[in-house]
């Protein structure tokens, strides 16, 4: 099995760099490709809405593609418009620009000046050096002068700026064309070449998946629109020229995770420098760009997104950098919803759970796997983070059964195997215990106005441990629950001796509560059990073997419980036995007999 994972490791390695050499050299096929899947995704619930209302298919697409045309056309024409505008305007601005930017040379300090100076100076007297070595090189030798011919530039190459871009978007358009126009037929190809059999799965991932992205891209299309339309109307109160035009520069260069916004902002700052000869306008302008990013990125957007992505901060950074290595600037715009699509692909199959588990912003450790290993990491400080996190609405009984019994369970576990050193299991249970008994310091209150109240109905109750101290830990917490639920109990350390137990003899319990943790609790707490029951003939024995998963029927004959005495595995059951006001009064009515 060892052999065979080890095989399989550069297999995966090689495999991974094919896929991503395929992306890379496949990069004009696949950018229009996953572009159209993603226009396609955003415009099927606008066909099928008109599908709804009895139109056929052909007709409700051709009525959304010429829409979107006429969309395109009348921000084509604004857009054109205010640029022919802004172009008449230039020669005025040219004056004001170079003011400012005098003005700003003006601003450096007498030490940079003359740190230029030097600078100046060293080259000049380089420039003179190479200027007469050369002069006497000549006139010893008569050297050819080396003559560089740069070619201009060719039409070709000026138009093939123009035309790529032109012809990735008609192969997008295209593409969305026939995605749009068969994606019933597309899903069940894609679903039979991926299924491998499990309908169940692939439906779950492909539903997930659409859900995520159309909400994704949805969004982002309302969040950028509302951005753009912001810095437009700010803009045109500052003063800015063709405000407008601004707003849906920055609402498009948005999309450009990170970089984007500073893009957008570049041509409002510098106009609002060439139109304003104070420097009011261009710091307005630099506010108005971080004031609302900050805004949109920290508060709106969390908000809207964490929901819907599932992708976690650092995940974002990581696949915007991979895909803009890929696939350049498209790369860059289609690294969220391709990410997204990689996390579906990790919840849903087994063998990419990894991607996951590294991109998704769901915990991978449980409350009670980070307690443990927080401790394993002796940090008792973010282990009482987790707890004070982990108690948000819930009660100490919910606390104790999800956290810190599994914890010890799992740290149980690992001393069986001589996977804990002594030390560190001290740490653990000491910890484990102070933490305890921090959260019912502070419930002290509480508890003892409760107490006060049902101190007539409550019992008295002892919590014994099996052996270990883990056991004594358990049994802390259980007496500290049920002294907040107004009973009177005691709970005795793991090493109590025949003349600690004799002291307790004055508390006369009417239950004793038996805490014993896996994997030995059966044979601890028979131990117990025979010892406590010669001194406490009357009293109910409860046997609380915590998370115990084998079978009750065959763990009673071994115990050797008497009628009265009662095996509970969940700290819920103990609670709710003990809560019951006839299970009470019949424990209060035996133990005066």
């Amino acid at each position: 099995m060892l052999a065979s994972r080890e095989s399989a490791t550069p297999l995966k390695f090689i495999a991974a760099i094919l896929v991503i050499a395929t992306l890379y050299f496949g990069r004009m096929i696949f950018i229009p490709l996953v572009g159209a899947a993603l226009f396609a995704f955003l415009l099927t619930p606008v066909v099928a809405f008109l599908e709804k209302l009895r139109l056929p298919r052909a007709v409700a697409i051709f009525f959304v593609i010429v829409i979107l045309i006429a969309l395109a056309a009348l921000l084509g024409w604004n857009t054109s418009r205010q640029l022919s505008d802004l172009t008449s305007h230039l020669p005025s601005y040219k004056k004001t620009l170079g003011e400012n930017l005098r003005a700003m040379n003006g601003f450096r300090s007498h030490g940079l000046a003359q740190a230029s100076n030097v600078v100046k100076d060293l080259q000049k007297q380089i420039a003179g050096t190479t200027a007469s070595t050369r002069g006497t090189a000549g006139a010893s030798s008569s050297e050819p002068v080396p003559v560089q011919v740069v070619a201009p530039s060719s039409v070709l190459d000026t138009l093939g700026v123009v035309v790529a871009p032109l012809t990735t978007a008609g192969l997008v358009s295209i593409f969305t064309l026939f995605i749009l126009i068969g994606r019933e037929d597309i899903r069940n190809r894609f679903i039979r070449l991926t299924g491998q059999g499990n309908l169940q799965v692939m439906t779950q991932a492909l539903d997930d998946a659409s859900h995520r992205i159309n909400r994704y891209l949805l969004l982002q299309l309302l969040v950028n629109s509302g951005y753009g339309l912001v810095i437009g109307v700010v803009l045109h109160f500052i003063g800015i020229p063709n405000a407008s035009l601004w707003g849906v520069v920055a609402a498009i260069f948005r999309f450009l995770p990170y970089v984007g916004p500073f893009i957008g902002a570049v041509m409002p700052l510098l106009l609002s420098l060439a139109v304003f000869p104070e420097w009011y306008h261009a710091l307005a302008v630099v506010a108005l760009f971080i004031v609302l990013e900050l805004a949109v990125g920290n508060l709106v957007e969390p908000l809207l997104y964490a929901a819907h992505i599932g992708l976690s901060p650092l995940a974002l950074l990581v696949t915007a950098m991979f895909w803009t290595s890929i696939w350049g600037l498209p790369g860059l715009m289609l690294s969220t919803p391709l990410t997204v699509c990689l996390v579906v692909v990790g919840r849903y199959v087994p063998s990419w759970r990894f991607l996951n588990i590294i991109l998704g912003d769901e915990p991978v450790l449980s409350p009670h796997e980070l307690y443990y290993q927080r401790l394993l990491a002796t940090d008792q400080n973010e282990a009482r983070q987790v707890l004070e996190q982990h108690r948000k609405g819930k009660s100490l009984e919910e606390l104790y059964s999800s956290v810190i019994i599994p914890a010890l369970i799992l740290a149980q576990q690992d001393r069986q195997r001589n996977a804990l050193a002594d030390e560190l299991h001290e740490f653990i249970y000491q910890s484990s215990r102070e933490l305890i008994e921090e959260l019912g310091a502070n419930l002290a209150d509480v508890e003892e106005s409760a107490a006060h109240r049902s101190a007539e109905k409550g019992l008295r109750i002892l919590c014994v441990p099996a052996t270990e101290e883990a056991d004594a830990v358990v049994a802390l917490l259980l007496s500290q629950t049920l002294e907040q639920m107004g009973h009177v109990t005691m709970s005795i350390p793991a090493n109590a001796t025949s003349e600690m137990l004799s002291q307790v003899v004055e508390l006369n319990p009417e239950v004793i509560c038996i805490s014993a943790m896996p994997p030995f609790a059966i044979e601890h707490a028979r131990a117990r059990r025979k010892e406590l029951r010669s001194q406490w003939p009357h009293a109910q024995i409860l046997i609380c073997l915590w998370e115990f998963e084998g079978q009750t029927d065959q763990s009673l004959i071994r115990l050797g419980m008497g009628e009265r005495d009662k095996l509970f595995t969940k700290l819920a059951d103990v609670m709710k036995h003990l809560c019951d006001p006839n299970q009470n009064t019949a424990l209060m009515e035996t133990t005066i007999v």
